[in-house]
């Protein structure tokens, strides 16, 4: 069978966000500005890079139609207002979200355990008869000219046969018992193990692994119910390395800053690194912290 292009991706967002309480009992927490776009816009905008044609977002029930409005109201109260008034300009944000690749909305299915393969274990029949298609958490972002969406795609089309494609960044060595630390293979380019926050001093590298991966549909008969992990969850680095057992799941690092949004402090470090660093204000950020 020849190999085709990559057309669609996952992204997920089903989680309580508990850390973020009281605001993420009414707003998803990808729904949190960078900025003045919400982080799932970066997703969305990452796999439309990538020439991604379906998203399919898995969300909380009260999440659910949070998304459908931002990614399908088109607000014409608003346009023509802004019309009347010769602002049309302000418009174009809106009309870019518009713009994007089709989304569809989904809740994640109730009966799975808890864990982080549960959404895209919900995902599956929205990718069937897919070669591969791209898994993205929505508490990781990429800042750069390159997306990781884009440089999963890229690898996948240049190594027929791969089961997978994963990205890391590379941590500093007082750090790695933070994140799950990637094993690789001796060939040196592909996963072996992803070993979850090593003792420092133990561990196989210092490249970090993060919620953007390529897969092919053999990740699912490892997310079965019963495939669960630690803690009794059901986790989709544990079901890679399987994968990765009977076929090379390559490790690519991002040609981007990846940074993560899964906790407040973190989340306010990677506004204030996203506002110095690519907003026409951003000058400001010194002066106003000094």
């Amino acid at each position: 069978m020849s190999q085709t292009a990559v057309q669609k991706a996952i992204i997920t967002d089903a989680g309580f966000a508990s850390r973020y309480l009281p605001i993420t009992k009414t707003i998803p927490k990808a729904m949190l500005p960078l900025g003045n776009r919400p982080i799932m816009q970066f997703m969305v905008e990452e796999c439309a890079q990538a020439g991604i044609k379906e998203i399919i977002i898995v969300a909380t029930p009260e999440g659910k139609p949070i998304y459908e409005d931002y990614f399908n109201n088109s607000v014409n109260r608003i346009r023509k207002q802004l019309a009347s008034q010769g602002k049309e300009d302000r418009y174009e944000p809106v009309q870019q979200v518009l713009d994007f690749p089709k989304i569809v909305v989904i809740t994640q299915d109730p009966s799975l355990p808890y864990g982080n393969g549960s959404p895209v274990a919900s995902a599956k029949k929205f990718v069937e008869g897919e070669q591969a298609f791209l898994v993205m958490y929505s508490d990781d972002v990429v800042y750069g000219a390159v997306g990781d969406a884009q440089t999963m795609v890229s690898a996948y089309a240049q190594n027929p046969g791969v089961s997978g494609v994963i990205m890391a960044q590379e941590v500093d060595a007082s750090v790695v018992d933070k994140y799950g630390i990637i094993s690789l293979k001796e060939d040196g380019v592909s996963l072996d193990t992803i070993i979850e926050k090593p003792d420092k001093g133990s561990e196989p590298s210092r490249l970090a692994s993060y919620g953007r991966y390529l897969l092919t549909p053999a990740i699912f008969e490892h997310l079965a119910p019963q495939n669960t992990g630690k803690d009794a969850e059901l986790w989709t680095v544990d079901a890679i390395t399987k994968v990765a057992q009977d076929a090379p799941v390559l490790v690519e690092h991002t040609k981007g800053e990846w940074m993560t949004t899964g906790d407040p402090e973190n989340y306010f470090h990677a506004h204030l690194e996203y506002v110095r660093k690519y907003e026409s204000y951003g000058s400001k950020v010194e002066e106003w912290l000094d």
